[in-house]
């Protein structure tokens, strides 16, 4: 059995365990999301960036999941069509979906946040990598990834933020010197 498949069972089955841990696992899986969402617009709300380096870090971060989620991911699962664990394996399955499994869209979308608000911000971003590897955990134990497709997800997201950092930010810059001319 594949060392991916073994992770993926050592995980699941910390499901059907308790009503309360499934609960905890289905709010973290499906929910922990939303909340991630409210924190970012606070975090941008809040902080002492100025407006322009808010709307930069607001860009950056949109920009970046959404490719990394609706570009990269979509792409490779067009070619690359990875059943959900509950479909081949007996599992403890608490929540379902019916698109493929590889790679993760929840870990490519909002690690790439995770990764975005990082580059800004470290203190925050260590917190939101925390809640994104809650997540993303959360959704292995509950029966709708293996591990290699939070991992898959997860690389997309980060390189994806990455390098819409580095243009955005390289363009922000080449237009301040060209303003000052």
């Amino acid at each position: 059995m594949a060392l991916d498949t073994q992770l993926f069972l050592l995980l699941n089955n910390l499901a059907g365990q308790s009503p309360f841990l499934d609960s905890v696992i289905v709010f973290f899986a499906s929910y922990l999301a939303y909340i991630l969402l409210v924190f970012f617009l606070a975090f941008l709300f809040f902080s002492q960036y100025q407006n322009r380096e808010k709307l930069q870090i607001f860009l950056v971060t949109i920009i970046s999941s959404i490719v990394a989620r609706v570009g990269v991911t979509e792409l490779i699962r067009f070619f690359y069509h990875r059943p959900r664990p509950f479909t081949d394996l007996p599992v403890h399955q608490l929540l379902a979906s019916s698109e493929w499994s590889f790679p993760s869209g929840h870990a490519a979308f909002f690690f790439a946040m995770a990764t975005a608000v990082y580059l800004y911000n470290k203190k925050w971003g260590i917190a939101f990598f925390i809640a994104v590897i809650l997540m993303t955990i959360s959704r292995i134990i509950a029966g709708v990834h293996y591990p290699s497709d939070i991992v898959g997800g997860a690389l997309i997201g980060i390189i994806v933020a990455y390098i819409t950092f580095r243009i955005l930010t390289n363009k922000s810059q080449y237009a301040n010197i060209e303003t000052t001319r």
